[in-house]
């Protein structure tokens, strides 16, 4: 069961009980306290006036990942920081998104979100055990699994039989960074959670050869369905 940074006990996650008026020192203490999570502050797009243009708060001109990035020099919050220790990270950027280093704790496996939704049903079904997965503004889903998942996923696609397939999945690791909800993600929205955390998921996220199968069936199925141009 998952517990605000108050104490107060309930079945969900705070963060998705606050919603998108979450403070960004509140979800990243969220994330290093009750989690076990490392966080970094994240750049902003901005839009820029007169075009449907997003500059990037980090001041690159053309920047190629507009607040999509850590802020240049941006330190790391490790787990297990302060309130207090997340609000000093915070102060230069008070705006700043809640980003999540993957690799870590955690690697991600992501896939089209109307995939990962069909597979989250079929997951649940089999009573396969689950991490946290999220939703971004731009359409994708992501699975938080055991680290090292991105180095071993050419040879788990191998050894099931779908390196060869035409699949929309992808591996984020070591080097990568995720949007924490409820975080606008490049300018486009807030990353929301399909499957929030809990105490019992943050820490122990499965293993990504439990949840690949069915991840790769539905994004082929989701391929195969797709208008060819």
């Amino acid at each position: 069961m998952g517990f605000t940074i108050g104490g107060n006990r309930d079945t969900r996650s705070g963060a998705r009980r606050r919603g998108r008026a979450a403070e960004p020192t509140t979800v990243a203490a969220e994330c290093t306290g009750l989690w076990g999570w490392d966080v970094v502050p994240g750049a902003r797009a901005v839009r820029v006036p007169g075009s449907g243009a997003y500059a990037c708060s980090c001041g690159a001109p053309g920047c190629p990942a507009p607040g999509a990035h850590p802020l240049p020099d941006a330190p790391v919050v490790p787990a297990g920081a302060t309130l207090d220790e997340v609000a000093a990270a915070w102060t230069a950027a008070p705006d700043a998104a809640v980003l999540l280093p993957a690799g870590r704790a955690f690697d991600v496996l992501e896939v089209a979100e109307h995939a990962g939704r069909h597979a989250l049903v079929r997951l649940e079904r089999m009573g396969l055990p689950l991490g946290p997965v999220t939703a971004t503004p731009s359409g994708r889903a992501r699975f938080f699994v055991a680290p090292g998942a991105a180095a071993e996923l050419p040879g788990l696609l191998y050894r099931m039989g779908w390196d060869d397939a035409d699949l929309d999945l992808r591996c984020l690791g070591p080097g990568d960074h995720v949007t924490a909800p409820p975080s606008d993600l490049g300018g486009r929205g807030p990353v929301r959670w399909l499957r929030p955390p809990s105490l019992d998921t943050a820490g122990r996220p499965p293993h990504a050869r439990l949840l690949l199968g069915t991840l790769a069936y539905t994004s082929h199925r989701a391929a195969v369905r797709r208008p060819r141009s």
